[in-house]
């Protein structure tokens, strides 16, 4: 055993090791074995870990058994849903990653307008399974995000203004707890769980499955239109989402222009900005969808057309692939003040990679009727969610993007709020937790004491007991 008490791989007994793999039904994977590296990779290149174990659970009685082994055998333990964690905590050196990847069940209920989704599932997933019946709920804004981690921390998307937060239509949860006990919390069980776990991330236990509330949505007006870099498009969007329905999804961009085919060649690779639609009201409307577009400022290229819901889920997934390396941070704002702006604006203008991109994403019209309290979902009161930082490909440029960021973050901090979403937040966070949930951080305290007293699951922005 290391100083820091975790088990290293040539530490585990292979005894032990054997009886893991005969009592679960999946896999059990080790350094050395074949796929031992392509289970380990998740969605950060940054994080290049060697866990000592891989779990690769096949449903719910493999994720209790490899909980209660990582406990008895002081193994630090990792939760990887959809393995998009751009902090890395879904994988570990030396420790046990439970993979819920293969736990990847769907059943709709078409008239009771729910789902209950397995843990393994990726936001693409659960789109397909209910576009099928014209329904929807707010996810992500790329495919391969596991709903796990999105809704743990909240859940921001394009349909959140009409819909909520995706830990806003979360019904009930199914949880395996530190001491590996099994529970089912929603409203009337296990109550101050449920509250926890909708903002509060993976602090409390391996969430297995979960159920959400559904809304008639099937085709939206969706895609991007393309602005150049300049304050008066910025307070043109402001002013857009001040007066826009609940149905008008709208994320704002700051982005390096991409090589596509609407865009004049002109503006390949120069900084611009764009607005991501995703219009889920009425067909009739779309004329006057587009003419707010319009307002915002001089359109440079657009692509904003009819699609199913599912598309504009995935209408990112090419340009943020699988094994990019990634740094980002995450704030809170009340006001896209001038000064903001103007921060913004002299970080758009060095973005250093394609990839990069800043996104502010807003909090208001079915957020905003949720109480700050009601969930561990703390900034109610914000307008923005603002998400920045670098994302590139070459190694040798790690410092160099990180520093950037660090940057960018440091120059916005007089214009937001203390804490920042938590999804959106990297491992070097830590001193930000309390700020991430403010006023629910007391409450938070008190039931991570009851449920993980021991802090087993602290491989995330940490809550400890």
């Amino acid at each position: 055993m290391t100083e820091t008490g975790l088990y290293q791989p040539t530490d585990l007994d292979e005894k032990l090791v054997e009886e893991l793999r005969r009592a679960v039904r999946g896999d059990v994977v080790q350094p050395g074995e074949a796929g031992y590296d392509q289970a380990r990779s998740v969605y950060n290149a940054m994080a290049d870990r060697r866990p000592a174990l891989i779990v690769q659970a096949a449903g719910v009685a493999d994720v209790m058994t490899a909980v209660r082994f990582a406990r008895s055998h002081d193994l630090l333990l990792a939760v990887r849903g959809g393995g998009h964690s751009i902090s890395g905590f879904s994988t570990c050196d030396g420790g046990l990653v439970v993979d819920l990847g293969r736990m990847r069940g769907i059943r709709v209920d078409p008239q009771r307008r729910t789902v209950r989704a397995e843990a393994g599932c990726i936001w693409g997933d659960l789109d397909h399974a209910t576009h099928a019946f014209g329904l929807a709920t707010t996810g992500g804004i790329v495919s391969t995000t596991g709903i796990a981690g999105l809704t743990l921390g909240g859940g921001l998307g394009f349909l959140a203004r009409r819909c909520g937060l995706t830990c806003d239509n979360l019904i009930s949860a199914d949880v395996v707890t530190a001491d590996g006990a099994f529970l089912t919390c929603g409203e009337g069980r296990e109550e101050d769980l449920f509250w926890a776990l909708r903002g509060g991330g993976g602090n409390f236990g391996v969430v297995t499955s979960f159920s959400y509330r559904l809304h008639p949505i099937g085709d939206i007006l969706g895609g991007p239109t393309f602005y150049p870099l300049d304050a008066g498009v910025v307070r043109g969007y402001a002013d857009l989402m001040a007066g826009a329905p609940e149905e008008l999804g709208a994320l704002f961009l700051f982005v390096l222009g991409p090589p596509a085919p609407f865009l004049p060649e002109a503006w390949h690779g120069r900084p611009m900005t764009a607005v991501l639609t995703c219009w889920s009201g009425p067909a009739d409307h779309d004329g006057a969808i587009r003419e707010r577009l319009a307002r915002v400022g001089p359109v440079v290229g657009q692509y904003v057309e009819r699609m199913p819901y599912p598309a504009i889920n995935a209408l990112l997934d090419e340009g943020m692939p699988f094994g990019l390396r990634h740094y980002w941070k995450g704030m809170f704002t009340r006001e896209l003040t001038d000064e903001a702006i103007g921060v913004h604006l002299d970080y758009g203008a060095t973005l250093p990679t394609v990839e990069t991109a800043t996104l502010l994403f807003p909090i208001d019209g079915a957020c905003h009727r949720v109480a700050a309290g009601e969930t561990a979902f703390a900034y109610r009161d914000a307008s923005f969610a603002t998400a920045l930082g670098a994302s590139w490909r070459d190694p040798a440029t790690d410092a160099a993007n990180i520093a950037w960021t660090r940057a960018y973050y440091d120059a916005l901090r007089p214009h937001s709020e203390d804490g920042g979403y938590v999804n959106f937040m990297a491992a070097d966070d830590a001193a930000k937790v309390h700020a991430n949930y403010r006023q629910n951080y007391d409450r938070l305290t008190t039931i991570k004491r009851r449920y993980d007293p021991t802090n087993l699951f602290r491989l995330n922005h940490n809550i400890t007991p």
